[in-house]
């Protein structure tokens, strides 16, 4: 369980910071341009996307511990990306067909969803081979 605690830890970290990345600094000017579609109050709900990210990374660090099989990073990419392709075309699509985006996003959502996962993966693998 220690292991899972600790890779939560950087996990959930490594989802803030992909988060600021992607969705703040890339995707920024892009939700701008799109404000007609967002909810006007979006700023006050920003905290649910915290604890969909708190609980996310604890699960996707639990999951991980169940099947790890201490061979390096290319299982933390792997594993990265099987969620990833999971969540991300469930979550790009699955919003790209209830609300009017533009195709671009959710094809950018997809894309830069599959590499957060990946990098979280990788950062597991990583975790899991130093804790002890």
């Amino acid at each position: 369980m220690k292991k899972v605690l600790i890779g939560f830890v950087f996990v959930f970290i490594a989802m803030i910071l992909a988060s600021i990345i992607i969705d703040g600094i890339i995707l920024g000017p892009t939700y701008e341009s799109l404000k007609n579609v967002w909810r006007p109050d979006i700023s006050s709900n920003m905290w649910l996307l915290y604890i969909v990210m708190l609980v996310g990374s604890f699960f996707f660090s639990f999951v991980f511990a169940k099947g790890y099989e201490n061979k390096g990073i290319l299982e933390g990419l792997r594993y990265g990306l099987y969620i990833g392709i999971w969540m991300s075309v469930s979550m790009a699509y699955g919003i790209y067909a209830m609300i009017d985006i533009p195709y671009t996003l959710a094809l950018q959502w997809l894309i830069f969803g599959i590499i957060k996962y990946v990098l979280c993966g990788v950062v597991l693998a990583i975790v899991f081979a130093k804790v002890k």
